[in-house]
């Protein structure tokens, strides 16, 4: 039996920080449409949200995400007939708007990964913008298993963390990557015992919500479009975002903090 949007994706906000939780342990968190859709609002929210400083982004049970939900009862009547850009259009709406809202989110957000993370599941995991993995966690590029191309970014993401030549292994052959393997490869920033996983990611959350939230807003978009664009074009936006942070009350009190010689505290404004 299929729960509610809100039963299958928990949320709640506690000292600044916004957690996400999937929630169908039962299918390893093999993420629905409307999870995908009450994740992407939830992202949103935190984007638009001042009192919101941080996000993350974690499940229950044994599995971070399997993938998407293959078994699941479609959304709507499948077309009578599929024609040409019908599954262009369904990645594009579905899988690739997921991990965009994650990319775009403007605060900062970690994936705490406490199992498999499969297929669109593991560039969920990747689109974050900090991997905290439970001794158990792996990560495996599921879609050659299928027969399938991978889809929600992840020849975007994967080469950016690992190298051209790493990313096509993986994608090639469909191994999974254990936790440890991950931290060594660079898509994890740090393993933990499983007991461990909900109160580290915790610590690091909450220490960036007492962080100058939009500060690193931009900080994040210019390491993103670092990736992307030339020199010329990076430092141009570093220019404008050091502009523009130096009007918000966070600058002023961090400056203002250090000639004072004093511990700053940031209200995220």
């Amino acid at each position: 039996m299929t729960g509610t949007p809100e039963d299958e994706v928990l949320h709640r906000f506690e000292s600044g920080v916004s957690w996400i939780t999937l929630n169908r342990p039962e299918a390893m968190n093999a993420v629905t449409w409307d999870q995908r859709e009450r994740v992407i609002a939830l992202l949103a929210e935190a984007s638009a949200d001042p009192d919101v400083r941080a996000v993350v982004i974690t499940a229950t049970g044994k599995g971070f995400c399997a993938g998407a939900d293959l078994r699941g009862a479609p959304a709507a009547p499948a077309p009578a007939e599929r024609v040409v850009g019908d599954v262009a259009r369904m990645i594009r709406l579905g899988a690739q708007r997921l991990i965009t809202a994650v990319l775009d989110c403007e605060k900062p957000v970690i994936a705490a990964v406490n199992g498999t993370a499969a297929g669109i599941g593991a560039h969920l995991a990747l689109a974050c913008d900090l991997v905290i993995a439970a001794e158990p966690a792996r990560f495996i590029e599921v879609f050659v298993r299928r027969g399938l191309v991978p889809d929600g970014g992840g020849a975007y993401l994967l080469p950016r963390l690992v190298g051209p030549q790493k990313a096509k292994e993986l994608m090639f052959f469909g191994d999974a990557v254990p936790a440890a393997e991950a931290e060594r490869l660079g898509l994890v920033n740090k393993v933990v015992p499983a007991e461990a996983l909900e109160e580290t990611a915790r610590e690091w959350a909450e220490r960036l919500a007492q962080g100058p939230t939009r500060a690193l807003a931009l900080t994040k978009q210019l390491v993103n479009a670092s990736l992307d664009g030339d020199r010329a074009t990076a430092l141009a936006a570093e220019a404008t975002a050091q502009e523009l942070n130096m009007t918000t009350a966070d600058a002023n009190e961090g400056v203002a903090s250090f000639v004072e010689r004093r511990t700053p505290k940031y209200l995220g404004r």
